[in-house]
């Protein structure tokens, strides 16, 4: 029995932490740059990607957006012709900013609030995995107050405060029967907890603007978690929990962020990624029946690449496209179906549409191509080759003043 809950239990981390569920989708003009944005001030999304940026928007105003995650992942069982696909299931995590204060002075304030980590994972119920998972829904959503300070004409820093809540929903089958029936095991559990968001922003004296931020590590603590068992035999009944506790570590993320400016019609954008997942080293989970697992993860700092361009080609039309690529920090041998990780490929497009000196809409359209990786799990001994693709359009609307 331990065994089991051993195996249902570590899903939740993987889940919420691995790279392929950190949504990089916080704002619409850097999504369709390739995710591109920490040393530009492009919009009030700055919030998020460079806080320091905020004073240097020429402009207050509001936004909101939303994206569609369209995933397909595909599982072909070590030794087995059979090619199995998860579900259709379409997670729309969004993102809203305000930012308020005299663009003549060196004070601003900006408010955030977005979905970094978000996603929905759904097998057949009978699927080769079943005893892995069956289905996923996870969402978190991160509000953050920011203030931002342009102490020269040339440099900015800015802050703010992250309050973080989570929610996991997640299911698997246990191999037990009764009454003929398949016996499953549900997960539900919410977390919350602090972190915060810093930067600086420069603009050099050659023109190009160089960002540096940096978003602290969020430790959910899930509390009381929910544990719920669909027919299981009486006689293990007794031998279930209904509650557990756990502390999961999301890692901190530093960026460096560069902007370039080949014309005033012009901007390029270059960031690299870095997130400290050396910091994700085993998982421990405490039971209300007096049992705990404690798992090895032993994962690796990742990082990413983004570049990014956008050229405004009329006042009325803005022109946008990216690439990226993106490290795994996912060692060999934890790889499993709730997030197949792998090395991905990342490629953006978009356009901003300006009907009026204060309306803005804005499309962006990304495609991630996840690398085919073959694997035998070390905990599930789940074996077998996961390739993943995913398409995801986005629009944004945003409001000046």
């Amino acid at each position: 029995m331990k065994t089991i809950l051993l195996s249902f239990l570590l899903i939740i981390p993987v889940l919420g932490f691995s790279q392929s569920f950190q949504v990089n989708l916080q704002g619409q003009k850097q999504t369709a740059m390739g995710g591109a944005g920490a040393g530009l001030a492009l919009d009030e999304a700055a919030v998020f990607f460079n806080p320091g940026a905020v004073s240097f928007l020429k402009q207050n105003g509001v936004q909101a957006g939303a994206h569609a995650i369209f995933l397909k992942t595909a599982f072909n069982e070590t030794g087995s012709p059979l090619t199995e696909y998860n579900k259709n299931k379409v997670p729309t995590p969004f993102a809203a900013y305000a930012v308020f204060g005299s663009p003549e002075g060196h004070l601003r304030f900006g408010i955030g609030a977005y979905t970094p980590f978000g996603g929905a994972m759904h097998w057949n119920e009978d699927w080769t995995g079943k005893y892995t998972v069956t289905s996923l829904d996870l969402r978190a959503i991160y509000i953050q107050p920011t203030i931002s300070l342009k102490i020269t004409d040339n440099i900015g820093i800015g802050g703010g405060l992250v309050y973080a809540l989570g929610h996991v929903d997640l299911k698997k089958a246990i191999p037990y029967t009764n009454n003929g029936q398949q016996a499953t095991a549900q997960l539900k559990g919410d977390s919350k907890d602090f972190g915060w968001n810093a930067g600086i922003f420069i603009k050099t004296v050659s023109g190009v603007s160089v960002g540096v931020t940096h978003r602290s590590q969020v430790t959910a603590k899930v509390e009381n978690g929910e544990a719920n068992f669909f027919n299981p035999p009486a006689s293990v009944v007794p031998l279930l929990p209904t509650k557990f506790n756990a502390t999961l570590p999301l890692p901190a993320t530093s960026t460096v962020g560069f902007g370039f400016y080949p014309s005033a019609k012009t901007t390029i954008a270059l960031d690299v990624n870095w997130v400290w997942w050396h910091t994700y080293k085993d998982l421990g989970f405490y039971y209300d029946n007096g049992t705990q697992t404690v798992s090895p993860r032993n994962y690796h700092d990742a990082a990413t690449f983004r570049a990014g361009i956008q050229n405004e080609t009329t006042s009325f039309l803005t022109l946008r496209a990216g690439v990226g690529y993106a490290l795994s920090p996912v060692g060999e041998g934890y790889v499993t179906p709730e997030v197949p990780d792998a090395n991905r490929l990342l490629l953006s497009a978009g356009i901003g549409l300006k009907p009026s000196e204060r309306f803005n809409i804005d499309f962006s359209f990304l495609y991630e191509n996840v690398k085919s990786r073959t694997e035998t799990n070390i905990e599930t001994n789940l074996s077998g080759t996961f390739k993943t693709v995913a398409y995801i359009p986005g629009m944004a609307l945003s409001y000046k003043f």
